[in-house]
């Protein structure tokens, strides 16, 4: 009918999602380049590495404690100024870090500003922009979003290494606050807006009035489950899914983390190279980066809760692997394989809470889990390292590892789509 068509406008999804890109590429650079600090902080006031490591550690409570809060707050306010404020307030703590002399100061600076910037204006609020602006290409665009963590995490360590070498560590911290500014709150911030509501515009695209909706939904069905309702926070934890996404989610993570302390330490025992121990996971990040964008793609034509699976069993099989590794090769396929799954979790983390939760609630929904999984990543280093101290071996301590991204996996299997209950508002 030529009376009944789609406006003409572009769909501004794909800008809103580049700025939530911005911010999230700094702030996963951000979240990987401490490190690079540690030797040039530590020479210089002759702290322990335990105590210049302190100050990281406490960002991440700060982070697991303020997560209900941070949803709270871009429920209310709405992501794009909580990204606007959260940023500017890590960058005045990146800045400060110039001024340092004293190791509260690091505690001050760098984990409670930095902490509460990052919380408020990272990962809940970037993936909110994207279950706002998505519904049929949800999965693809945050597919897009974790990407540029991974980039991000590729992009900074270096380029920080080579900031301190020509001009300081101190100077370097300035250096992170005027690209935060600038990227983060600057352009990204400039780039998002919280909803396409706000603007006229509908997710995915833009319709008319209520008729054009429904024969864009007639025309495109949904594949995939998606929820028919809009979830209270309330409601949502009170679902049995919602806390089996916790632990089969949070699985990944928590062996991710365990690799990451141990992993080099172990391939070293073996017998092989401080070299080859030493990049196989950072190339197993990188490999992640495929597992992001396949189930990216994949995650419009399956259901969420079995390419989870998916990915909990790849992983597991690669873990398997890495136990009994003996050549170079079985390194590398260990390493295909974890970095397949590993990077199909991160996608699939914040993707699945909007197709099971919906839209109006999301970020106090994600934000009330970020305690739990925080406390389920925390334990990552520190499980295998008690095992391994009691037996002498990590063949036991990844065997754990291995067994919780199976209960993982039995659990991704049980997480069926929530049934939404009539007191559930639209």
């Amino acid at each position: 009918m030529a009376s009944i068509g789609l406006r003409r406008e572009r769909f501004y999804g794909w800008t809103a999602l580049a700025g939530a890109i911005l911010v999230y590429f700094c702030g996963a650079g951000l979240f990987y380049s401490y490190g690079v600090f540690l030797p040039s902080m530590s020479e210089a006031f002759g702290w322990s590495r335990t105590a210049v490591s302190g100050p990281y550690s406490l960002r991440t409570v700060i982070a697991g404690l303020m997560g209900p809060l941070a949803g709270i707050s871009i429920n209310k306010f709405g992501p794009r100024r909580n990204i606007i404020l959260g940023n500017i307030v890590l960058a005045i703590g990146l800045a400060c870090m110039f001024l340092i002399s004293d190791i509260w100061q690091v505690y001050l600076f760098f984990s409670v500003l930095g902490g509460m910037g990052m919380t408020f204006g990272f990962f809940i609020a970037t993936a909110t922009i994207v279950n706002n602006w998505f519904i049929k290409r949800r999965s693809l665009a945050m597919s897009l979003l974790v990407v540029s963590g991974g980039i991000g995490g590729f992009v900074y360590p270096p380029l920080i290494a080579w900031v301190i070498s020509s001009l300081g560590w101190r100077l370097a911290w300035v250096c992170l606050a005027i690209i935060q500014l600038v990227l983060a709150v600057g352009v990204g911030g400039m780039l998002v807006r919280n909803r396409p509501e706000d603007i006229g515009q509908v997710p995915d695209g833009k319709v008319t009035d209520k008729t054009d909706e429904a024969r864009v939904s007639k025309q495109a069905p949904m594949r995939v489950y998606q929820t028919p309702v809009d979830w209270k926070v309330k409601e949502a934890l009170r679902t049995r899914t919602y806390w089996l996404m916790i632990i089969f989610l949070g699985a990944p993570f928590f062996a991710g983390t365990a690799l990451s302390t141990h992993q080099v330490v172990y391939l070293q025992s073996l017998g092989f190279s401080p070299m080859t121990a030493a990049t196989s996971f950072g190339v197993l990040l990188g490999v992640s980066i495929v597992g992001r964008l396949a189930i990216g793609a994949l995650g419009t034509r399956f259901e969420a809760s079995h390419l989870a699976a998916a990915c909990l069993a790849v992983f597991a099989i690669g873990i398997i692997i890495l136990m009994n590794v003996k050549t170079l090769p079985l390194i590398y396929l260990y390493v295909l394989l974890g970095g397949i799954g590993y990077g199909g979790i991160t996608t699939l983390d914040p993707t699945i809470y909007g197709a099971y939760y919906g839209r109006a609630h999301y970020a106090e929904i994600m934000g009330w889990r970020i305690p739990f999984m925080t406390l389920i990543t925390a334990a990552g280093p520190i499980v295998p390292g008690f095992i391994y101290d009691h037996t002498g071996s990590y063949i036991l301590a990844f065997t754990v590892v291995a067994a919780m991204l199976g209960v993982g996996l039995v659990c991704a299997l049980l997480a069926r789509p929530p049934k939404p209950q009539m007191t559930i508002s639209q």
